[in-house]
């Protein structure tokens, strides 16, 4: 085999790849394993994008290459989306740019502005790609923590001390994952001002911002925020519709352009039928959100009552697909507490230490998973 590219030795196979290898494993050797460690929503998309996807392939261009833009008709439906949920106003031929899933756009953003030697801002704890793929373009990853004592929020005294200099982007994530915490307007005008002062490109990572949530919020919505921001959205959490891989990228002209640069030379664009299914699920009216939450609720009682039989404390004000739950004294290490509950009681459970030092005495809960299962996993616990 040939030598693989110096760019590999910074980075390690994602931890979810390895670990559901190996909960494959354990499936397949007769072990009954009930996995609670990933967010793939069980729940079914909304019937109409269904319906959609499937006459979607009368169409005589269902097949063909489509635009590496998207659909015009896609793009003004996100560009509606957003002004009704975010009372964000967006030109959909300019702004609007969707996505192969959002995690490719984490991809294609550092490709298009980040040189070697560059600085990125990025949350402990905090999604693990967002550090991979900026070791990946050669940039350097710099960490600002977020902890309980601070509610999760950045650190401002903290940030304004940082040299800057050669800080081109600042990733964060709210609603945030790992900890459920909720998006601030404060937050995202503190942020806002602080990055136009010192030009520094704000991503907001947004996938989350339905579930459970008292309102869906975004960063776009803010004062000035068009000037120094752009926000990742995705169809992946909140329309059940993961598998699909359809995601977004809005924001200023400008900025929309150099992403386009790298995605066009990335793929050949993304599948029609995708296309029409993603428009029918932004149509959804908010009683589709609220039906998904009522599950979601009923979920997390659930989840909360597992966390409390292994000792563990979580913010019951917490949002989104998880519940971040802290381990009691003298519990160990994380993954060392995790591997034990997967070994001996079949559960899978995820290890706060793989979102960051931040995570260590963590441990997270996805509310992917229906009640029946769950309350089999608390009965496992219990015996």
């Amino acid at each position: 085999m040939i030598a693989t590219a110096n760019r590999l030795a910074s980075v390690q196979e994602y931890y979810f790849s390895r670990k559901l290898r190996e909960v494959a494993q354990m499936i397949q050797a007769g072990h009954p394993v009930i996995n609670m460690g990933i967010g793939s929503p069980d729940l079914a998309p909304h019937p109409e994008v269904i319906d959609a996807l499937s006459k979607a392939m009368e169409h005589p261009r269902a097949n063909m290459y489509q635009s590496y833009q998207g659909l015009p008709e896609l793009r003004s439906a996100i560009a509606s989306f957003y002004q009704k949920h975010y009372q964000v106003n967006l030109d959909s031929n300019a702004e609007v740019l969707p996505l192969m899933g959002s995690k490719e756009g984490i991809m294609h953003i550092s490709m298009a502005f980040l040189n070697q030697g560059d600085q990125v801002l990025f949350p402990n704890p905090g999604y693990p790609t967002y550090a991979a793929v900026t070791k990946l373009v050669e940039a350097e990853p710099l960490l600002y923590d977020l902890t309980a004592a601070n509610h999760w929020q950045p650190d401002f005294e903290a940030l304004e001390a940082l040299d800057t200099s050669r800080v081109k982007i600042m990733w964060i994530n709210y609603p945030h994952m790992p900890t459920g915490t909720e998006a601030q307007a404060e937050t995202f005008d503190r942020l806002i001002a602080w990055a136009k002062t010192r030009n520094v490109l704000l991503v907001n990572d947004n996938p989350y911002s339905f579930v459970l949530t008292q309102k869906p919020q975004s960063i776009l919505s803010r004062p000035g925020a068009m000037e120094v921001a752009i926000e990742l959205n995705s169809l992946s959490k909140s329309f059940n519709m993961a598998g699909w891989r359809v995601g977004m990228l809005c924001g200023k002209t400008a900025t929309i352009q150099a992403v386009l640069k790298v995605k066009s030379n990335m793929d050949s664009g993304m599948f029609f039928g995708v296309q029409q299914g993603a428009i029918a699920a932004l149509q959804a009216e908010e009683s589709w959100f609220e039906s998904l939450n009522t599950i979601y609720r009923k979920r997390r009682k659930l989840v909360e009552k597992l966390a409390t039989k292994l000792g563990a404390e979580f913010d019951p004000e917490s949002v989104g697909l998880f519940v971040w739950a802290k381990l009691p004294k003298g519990a160990g290490d994380a993954e060392v507490f995790i591997d034990k509950i997967l070994q001996e009681q079949h559960i899978f459970i995820t290890p706060g230490t793989i979102f960051g030092s931040q995570g260590e005495g963590y441990i997270r809960f996805s509310l992917c998973v229906p009640e029946a299962t769950i309350e089999d996993a608390i009965k496992r616990i219990e015996s």
